[in-house]
């Protein structure tokens, strides 16, 4: 009987089992937590009845995952939960610009640049599940869409600020900044782009919907599928080395590089550990859980209706602020996002009182307070927002990483996500979850595709280790 044992219980370990005990495994889960999910976990933090997502909270890329389509989870219980508005860019002096689901009605609220927005960014949502087949994976492979995904790269190899200005309002400009700022990354530097042109791309074709019940609700779908699957997970046992793995034919690791070089010791080779250990980790999450009285207050009707809401201004603002988090200074006005789950899932808040999840972009490791800017950037679109707030707490990028441990320095995002950090993820190669340890592979979000709930970098080391088992 072929086993494997997969160390780590986020969604890409528990994908990985999946994709494995489906495949005739005996599959076992070791998680060091009490409980499972990573960076998908859910929690009543500041009352018992209102449920606060810990870490990721809207999920673009977990709709659009060709992994999570191909495991069926909503027959293991996961159900998305769409908003009105997928995400609105608030603006001080210019309406907010609006994402919706349709590529038409957002290219409608953009006025002269609507039908630039439909030949780019429309272009790329008809043409995404193509394009997911090469770009959420190792991007040093043979493409199995070669057209599609050239025309592709000529966007997205640009920097998201140059890509921005094909576009000739503020309006526009802000909505693509404020999305291909999820790579914690420098916008001035060649592929930012792609991270804009693919979240829109997922979001017009499948939309930012939050899982119902919170996004614990993903890693609990997953659980099921594995169990009902035959495999099983232990929680409570943190393993320090794979020696301490109890034998078995394949070995996944859902844990960083710099982890996963120490948990491997001698296994590896001189060259590779040091390759492991020296992996750099992007800028940080300081993450903010408001419990407010009823809506947040904002100025502008559009951000009232939206899921998500990003807090950063012009594209040069946003910008200069993700460039000061990259050269570790902190931002006087950072980029921050805001999620309303409670819109599309109403389970989150039975009253009137509600959850206002927000994080802001820090340096890397940052060990100040946010608080106060996060909120001042919510009060600055939504003016008495303070008054509105009814209890608070605050998660520093160091207790990010206590509570998980692959949070390096609050980095959410599993690494730098510049372009060479995008193409050698964790190395240059073209099965880079493997770790050059027989029978050891990396499926943490350190490989490609890299961050995001998803799924795809444990669908991808489970499909390296078959492949590895077959020979």
């Amino acid at each position: 009987m072929t086993t494997a044992v997969v160390v780590g219980s986020g969604p890409n370990g528990l994908t990985a089992a999946v994709v494995l005990a489906r495949a005739g495994l005996t599959v076992r889960v070791v998680e060091a937590a009490e409980r499972i999910g990573g960076g998908a976990r859910t929690e009543p933090l500041l009352r018992s009845d209102i449920l606060h997502d810990t870490c990721s909270a809207v999920h673009p890329f977990g709709a659009a995952s060709p992994a999570f389509r191909e495991l069926r989870l909503e027959e293991s219980g996961l159900r998305w939960r769409w908003p009105e508005v997928d995400c609105a860019h608030p603006l001080d002096d210019e309406p907010a610009a609006v994402l919706y689901r349709s590529v038409d009605e957002t290219a409608a609220g953009l006025g002269p640049d609507g039908q630039t927005w439909k030949d780019v960014i429309g272009g790329v949502a008809d043409d995404f599940d193509e394009l997911a087949d090469d770009v959420l994976g190792p991007l040093v492979s043979v493409p199995r869409h070669p057209i599609r995904l050239a025309e592709f790269g000529h966007h997205a190899i640009y920097p998201a600020t140059s890509m921005s200005r094909v576009f000739s309002h503020a309006q526009a400009r802000a909505l693509f900044a404020g999305v291909a700022a999820h790579s914690f990354t420098r916008l001035d530097r060649a592929g930012t782009a792609a991270t804009g042109l693919m979240m829109l791309g997922a979001g017009h074709r499948y939309g930012w919907p939050v899982a119902e019940g919170g996004s614990s609700a993903i890693v609990n779908a997953l659980a099921a599928a594995l169990i009902d699957a035959g495999g099983t997970v232990t929680t409570g046992v943190r393993i320090e080395s794979v020696d301490e793995v109890e034998p078995a034919d394949v070995v996944l690791l859902d844990v960083m590089p710099g982890a996963a070089a120490r948990m491997l010791g001698k296994r590896l080779s001189e060259s590779r550990s040091r390759k492991f250990a020296r992996y750099r980790h992007g800028p940080a999450a300081f993450k903010v859980d408001y419990l407010i009285d009823g809506e947040v207050g904002w100025t502008d009707e559009a951000c009232r209706r939206a899921g998500t809401v990003h807090l950063g201004g012009t594209v040069d603002e946003i910008a200069a602020a993700e460039a000061a988090s990259v050269a570790g200074r902190m931002p006087s006005r950072p980029f921050t996002l805001i999620a309303q789950q409670w819109l599309a899932d109403p389970t989150r808040a039975p009253g009137s009182a509600k959850p206002l999840w927000a994080y802001a972009h820090v340096p890397h490791g940052f060990n100040g307070d946010a608080t106060e800017a996060v909120t001042a950037q919510i009060e600055r679109f939504a003016p008495g927002f303070r008054d509105r707030i009814i209890d608070s707490v605050s998660t520093s990028p160091a207790e990010l990483e206590l509570r998980n441990p692959n949070i390096v320095g609050g980095d959410i995002g599993g690494g730098r996500n510049d372009l060479r950090h995008l193409i050698a993820r964790p190395r240059l190669s073209p099965n880079p979850y493997a770790t050059g340890a027989p029978g050891v592979f990396l499926c943490s979000s350190a490989t490609p595709p890299g961050g995001g709930v998803h799924g795809m970098c444990g669908y991808r080391a489970a499909h390296a280790a078959l492949r590895h088992l077959s020979r």
